[in-house]
């Protein structure tokens, strides 16, 4: 044997023993055993308005966006091979009325018809990804349920290959209702699949007021939210501006969540919520999705300024951690990271490379002393079981 050959079949070995004890290890930390519901990914949005083919790896979409470091927010971190990785088996996938244009302003459409337009291109993306078997559309109680059992039986079947797996499961979310015509057609939507709306996104829309806006709900709005409770289309509050927050939850009557929302009181802002809001939102019987947008983790935070090492993962369990002990339970919180909503890397936190290092953060709730249970309600289970409860 050659001196080559040998060194060769010594790597070779070495790799592997490599990979063996790391697998070990990830088995012993439990990192491949949970499967993750994140209540709101922009996959849709990413495809459509950043060009992104969400089947390849994220390094793959990286060296290509490298030639056009001034187009894209930063780094991509989702991508349905990424989400296989790290087990996010399950999510609320949206329809995003948005422009990626600076300043804000110009991101919004102005007309509830172009609106309508960009979102019905997103719904017909995930039908294209339903068709080749990449995704699966949930849009009742029986599926989800189903699409559940399969990620369970798969993770315990084959917890570190996930060649095994289901496509991705999802639920189609609305970001801002602009692209709802006229509340007469929420059915129509509903018809189309459409099973949550959040009224609200950036500023004021013809329903409401959202992020950095101030001010109630529109004739239009009250009259979309009722509609809404006619049909069964569920309520996301987030991005609800205060005012248009409270009237939402006085004239919607039906199932809430808040997919992707931080407290108030850890970092100030009118994108969090206040104790009281979230102390109305547990009265509801809602899920809190826990966001991963670094300015909404921790106070003082800069964009472009202040560096993501200084934000790590735990410090999203402090936001957790708030709402379970206003509830007094771990029965109220979720994942609902909204990576790659309109950043990337340069804006996740420091230990994130892509989506699949959100497990990572179980052994943060293992430290503080959070039980099997209810990290498994926070990784998944709340969710799953709000849609399989409110469903009807």
């Amino acid at each position: 044997m050659t001196r080559n050959c040998q060194l060769l079949l010594e790597a070779g070995w070495l790799v592997s023993l490599f990979c063996l004890l790391h697998r070990s290890h990830l088995n012993l930390l439990g990192i491949h055993f949970m499967l993750i519901f994140d209540a709101h990914l922009d996959l849709a949005w990413n495809a459509v308005e950043w060009n992104r083919n969400l089947e390849y790896p994220c390094s793959k979409i990286r060296e290509w966006e490298r030639h056009f470091p001034d187009i894209v927010p930063g780094d991509c971190t989702v991508t349905l091979p990424e989400m296989h990785k790290g087990r996010i088996g399950l999510c609320i996938a949206t329809l995003l009325p948005r422009l990626n244009r600076k300043p804000m302003e110009l991101s919004f459409y102005q007309s509830r018809e172009s609106a309508h337009a960009i979102a019905l291109g997103q719904l017909a993306y995930y039908r294209a990804l339903v068709r080749k078997g990449a995704m699966v559309e949930i849009p009742d109680k029986a599926t989800l349920k189903r699409e559940y059992d399969r990620w369970q039986a798969a993770i315990v079947a084959k917890p570190d290959d996930t060649s095994a797996d289901p496509p991705i499961g999802f639920i189609i979310s609305m970001e801002g209702a602009p692209p709802i015509q006229d509340p007469s057609q929420v059915q129509q939507w509903y018809d189309w699949g459409l099973r949550l709306v959040g009224p609200a996104h950036y500023g004021p829309n013809e329903y409401c007021h959202g992020t950095g806006s101030v001010g109630g709900l529109t004739a239009d709005g009250r009259a979309l939210l009722k509609e809404m409770d006619r049909v069964g289309m569920l309520l996301d509050a987030t991005h609800l501006a205060d005012q248009s927050f409270w009237e939402a939850l006085d004239v919607y009557t039906g199932p809430v969540i808040a997919s992707h929302h931080n407290c108030r009181a850890l970092v100030p802002g009118d994108r969090q919520l206040d104790d009281d809001q979230i102390k109305a939102l547990i009265a509801r019987g809602a899920v809190i999705g826990a966001a991963f947008d670094n300015w909404m983790i921790v106070p003082g935070y800069k964009k472009k300024v202040t560096p993501s090492a200084e934000v790590p993962m735990e410090l999203i369990v402090n936001h957790i951690d708030h709402i379970c002990q206003l509830a007094g339970n771990a029965n109220h919180c979720g994942i609902g990271t909204d990576l790659d909503g309109g950043f990337g890397r340069e804006q996740s936190p420091g230990d994130l490379d892509t989506i699949a290092d959100v497990i990572n953060m179980k052994a943060t709730f293992e430290k503080r002393g959070y039980s099997k249970d209810d990290i498994e309600k926070i990784f998944h289970r709340n969710f799953i079981e709000f849609f399989l409860r409110v469903w009807k």
